[in-house]
């Protein structure tokens, strides 16, 4: 498989999530956070946003990072001459490719989006800009159309194009079959850019590489506009288990990385969100809890040290008495066959009341209680 570049568009797309708004000091932090993590391209805003936008651009950019970074742009003069002065390594132009996009957004024809990019990718060349290509809603644009898109852009000196599903319509299949397409056209580098509307980002993103994207947008946490976009965290785990393809982000960056995501946008992390979720190595089941004791191997697809993370047992309903016997020895406790059965009615009863695992002084107190009663509902009597 050849390379895989990461452009991370947190500080972009990301911060198009309705209702976040990150500070000069939350970008800076997070381009800081995402290059030393192993990222190779950030898209770190919008010039024409204003001098307020431009300001945080020109300090991340004085930062020198490792990471490469870009701009967006409209595909048109005044956008063009405002992101070229930013100093980035590279500049995203987009223009709607769509019919419906460009009669009913633009109110134009195709004959004006080729004649727009002949015209105005030349231009940014001319002020010193590396030029990607934004294709907005290629995922609804004629696919006869987009060759004859790919080929201007290519004959006007870009040397890439973006491939946006913007509105998330795509599966897995017709990516592949699309990217494929593209692939065989052009020498260009392919970007692709997919949103979460179906669920399906990340499934589409991996089947873009495969189909021979070379780029690839993410967004911390899957943050972006409405459903959000491809997560960086999940695509960089998959794309290295899946098909051995390492994108040179350093896994155990990541939980760090979404945290401080989270914490800035104001979006926190659900407990079950893969790959950085505080639950993704938490086990309850006794099926599942025995397993791991035996080997990890049998219930682990993911070892949790590649994330700083580890397994965890939480006791619930769905808990056994090995699981119990297990959680109490850990507290320096050694509980008998009948102890554990009689714990673990009442930790059943706990999880299905509060919704959530006891905690160990709770475990001692449950025990306390059973020691003070003396005996079971049999009159058993407890003599610990």
């Amino acid at each position: 498989m050849n390379p895989v570049v990461v452009n991370d568009t947190t500080l972009r797309d990301g911060e198009q999530t309705a209702g976040v708004a990150f500070t000069q000091d939350e970008k800076l932090a997070i381009a800081r956070s995402l290059s030393a993590a192993g990222v190779r391209e950030l898209e770190i805003g919008i010039p024409a946003m204003g001098p307020l936008e431009q300001e945080v651009i020109r300090a991340i950019v004085a930062e020198r990072l490792p990471a490469r970074t870009m701009v967006w742009g409209r595909l048109r003069e005044d956008d063009l001459v405002q992101a070229a002065a930013m100093g980035t390594d590279l500049v995203n132009l987009s223009i709607p490719v769509s019919d419906q996009q460009i009669a009913h957004k633009l109110g134009r024809d195709r004959a004006w989006v080729i004649e727009t990019i002949g015209r105005l990718v030349p231009m940014a060349r001319a002020l010193g800009a590396d030029v990607c290509l934004g294709c907005e809603d290629a995922s609804r644009a004629d696919p006869g159309f987009m060759v004859q898109v790919i080929e201007a852009a290519e004959r006007a000196g870009a040397r890439r194009f973006r491939f946006a599903d913007t509105l998330g319509v795509l599966d897995p299949f017709s990516t592949h079959r699309l990217i494929s397409d593209y692939r065989s056209r052009t020498s260009m580098e392919i970007e692709m850019h997919a949103h979460d509307d179906l669920g399906l980002a990340t499934a589409n993103t991996l089947a873009a590489v495969l189909a021979g994207a070379s780029h690839i947008n993410t967004t911390v946490n899957g943050l972006g506009e409405r459903a959000g976009n491809a997560p960086l965290e999940e695509l960089v785990v998959a794309l290295r288990q899946l098909y051995q393809i390492d994108t040179g982000v350093a896994f155990g960056a990541l939980p760090q990385v979404s945290a401080l995501v989270a914490q800035a946008s104001g979006r926190p992390v659900a407990a079950n969100k893969s790959i950085v979720g505080s639950n993704v190595f938490m086990h309850e089941a006794g099926i599942h809890a025995d397993g791991l004791a035996k080997n990890p191997h049998n219930y682990q697809s993911i070892d949790p040290v590649l994330l700083g993370q580890h397994h965890q047992i939480v006791l619930g309903k769905h808990s056994g008495s090995a699981s119990v016997e297990r959680a109490f020895a850990a507290l320096g406790i050694r509980l008998d066959p009948l102890e554990s059965e009689l714990l673990l009615a009442r930790i059943r009863s706990f999880a299905t009341r509060f919704k959530r695992p006891p905690a160990d002084e709770e475990l001692c107190s449950m025990r306390l209680e059973l020691l003070a009663a003396g005996a079971d509902e049999t009159g058993v009597a407890l003599t610990h």
